[in-house]
């Protein structure tokens, strides 16, 4: 079994049910997000599939997602 590891080839992931946001682009500007069975979650962008994938943990990505939904990047978005 291969080593789940952050900036690993989103290639070497298989089997997972990669989704994205229902707001996202029609020209490839999705990022997208796969349950991993360890109870992580995998993190790539949609216009390089095989490209690096980011791994978090359940917390890590509640904390993102509770900042966001707080708004505190909305800075980011100019």
């Amino acid at each position: 079994m291969t080593k789940i590891h952050n900036g690993m080839p989103a290639q070497h992931l298989p089997g997972l049910s990669w989704r994205k946001s229902r707001y996202s682009g029609s020209v490839g500007n999705c990022v997208e997000v796969a349950p991993l069975i360890d109870g992580g979650i995998a993190v790539r962008n949609s216009r390089y599939p095989d490209g690096p994938a980011l791994v978090y943990s359940r917390d890590e990505m509640a904390a993102f997602l509770s900042g966001a939904k707080d708004g505190e990047f909305d800075d980011l978005i100019v």
